[in-house]
Order: C-alpha cells, then structure tokens, then sequence
C-alpha cells in the first residue's frame, strides 16, 4: 500500500501474515497480534511478507474525543477542554501496539462482527451493538496506548469556555443555583454580573459562584457565554435575522467578540454556520 493518510483515528489489527509499516515511526515490522494506531492524517504505507491479513477500524476525529470527555468527565469540564486534553495526552502520531496472538484471539470475534454490521450498511440500526463491539476492542487495546498524564486544576475546570457536551453532577442542586440558573435562561441578553445575579438569588458573589460551580460544572458567567451562544446558533439555524442582530439580541454588543466566543463554542465563525444551515434547509 502507497503511503496515505486519513482524517480520523486508523486502528489496524493484524490477523494473519505479517508486513513491513511506515510511517511517523519510521519503518517497523508487524506480525500477528500486532494493533497499529494512527492519529489523524498521519501518512502511513505497508508491505507484505508474503502475505497479510488486516482488518481497520475507522474513528472519526470528534467521535473520539466525544468518547474521552466522557471517560474523564471526572476532571475535564467540556468538550473543549477534552480536544486539549487529547492533544496533550496522545501526542504520538503513530504506534505499535503488541497484543500477541492471546490477545488478538480475544479480539477477533468482535472484529468479524463489526465488519459484519459495518457492511451490512444499516448503521441506524446496528449502531449501538457496534459501539458495544468498539467499547469491547478499547477496553483491551486501551491500557497498552502510550499517553503523558495531564493535570487540569478544579478551577481551571469551573472558568473553561464553553462547548457541549457539558459535564453535570448528579446530585441535588441547590434551590439558589437552580434559580440563578433560570434567571440566565430567561433573560440571557440581560447584561449580567456576579453581584447582579448573586443578589437576585440573595447569596454572596462567593457563594453563589461556589454553589453554582458545584450544580453545573460552571461559573455562571461562563454558564451564560454558553446559553448565548446555543440562542445564538439557534437564530442563525431557523431565522433571517442579520448575524449582527442575532448576537445583540442574545446579549452581545460587540461583533468581533461574539464571533470569538461563538467559535469556540461551535467550531466555526457565525457566517459559516448559517452558510452550513441554509444549505441543510
């Protein structure tokens, strides 16, 4: 196989035979038993030994970063802070993972049922017993990826910006949060403060900020640069309204910072989005 490089996540286990990889590490050897992993766009060529026997699972980019936010929902705040974090944790580009034959036996039967349903072509109907079949292959190849341990502080997780999907603590939220949180529902174009919406919900700034962190994850700032940003990305999908009013109705005055938040949030600029939306309608 020519070199070529793919925009998502490559897992190629290697059934039977053996062959020569290149790639980010250079040229390796893999035989039976062997999974190779490729990061996005990562080029990679091979050559058999006689023969070999591959079968590839394709992962899509935001799937899997998807599937880390909620395996580290304990310590990431959102989705934005789980693209970061699996920046930063899987840094290498390619590698090669030695299971042995033990190991890809174990995997095997999973593998042929996954390519059974994936050629079956009606993925609405398999999709939840082919992400059981993905759950089962990670679960063994998981603990031998090579990772750097990351650190992400309680604070830096309350003040991160916002991206779906959001983290909540399921447990009982206190009747002030609730409350504050309403308030930023209903007026979300209301230019809040702390002190503003802590006095409305009679708490302390610092209270309020600690009681809220706690409920959803969030400073109710942060909290309402989301909401602005859904209300936003809704007006665009499903009304005519200039971009420029559509941000000052949902609370921002300045276009330059709006546009700013909303990437973040989105992952596209606001005109770009309604470009997206327009052509789906």
């Amino acid at each position: 196989m020519k070199p070529q490089a793919f925009d998502c996540v490559k897992l190629v286990a290697v059934r039977d035979g053996s062959a020569i990889v290149h790639s980010a590490f250079g040229t390796r050897p893999v035989r039976v038993g062997d999974i190779v992993l490729f990061a996005p766009n990562v080029l990679c060529g091979s050559e058999p030994e006689d023969h070999v026997t591959v079968t590839t699972v394709y992962l899509d980019s935001d799937y899997v970063v998807d599937q880390v936010y909620w395996q580290y929902a304990s310590v990431l705040a959102d989705r934005l802070t789980a693209q970061q974090f699996v920046a930063a944790v899987y840094t290498e580009p390619a590698q090669v993972i030695r299971l042995d034959e033990n190991g890809m036996g174990m995997l095997t039967p999973w593998l042929d049922e996954l390519v059974a349903l994936s050629t079956d072509g009606d993925f609405a109907r398999n999709f939840y017993r082919m992400q059981a079949l993905w759950f089962n292959i990670a679960h063994v190849v998981a603990p031998y990826i090579r990772a750097s341990p990351v650190r992400i502080s309680a604070s830096q997780r309350a003040h991160i910006r916002p991206t779906l999907p959001r983290s909540r603590r399921f447990e009982p939220v206190r009747a002030e949060a609730r409350s504050a949180a309403e308030l930023l529902h209903r007026a979300p174009a209301e230019r809040w403060t702390l002190d503003a919406l802590a006095k409305r919900v009679h708490l302390s700034p610092s209270q309020l900020s600690r009681v809220f962190t706690d409920a959803y994850g969030k400073t109710p700032l942060a909290y309402l640069t989301m909401l602005r940003a859904e209300y936003l990305a809704r007006s665009l999908r499903e009304t005519d309204l200039p971009i420029e009013a559509a941000m000052r109705e949902v609370g921002w005055r300045s276009r330059g910072h709006a546009a700013q938040q909303f990437r973040k949030y989105v992952g596209l600029t606001p005109t770009r989005y309604r470009q997206l939306a327009l052509r789906a309608r």
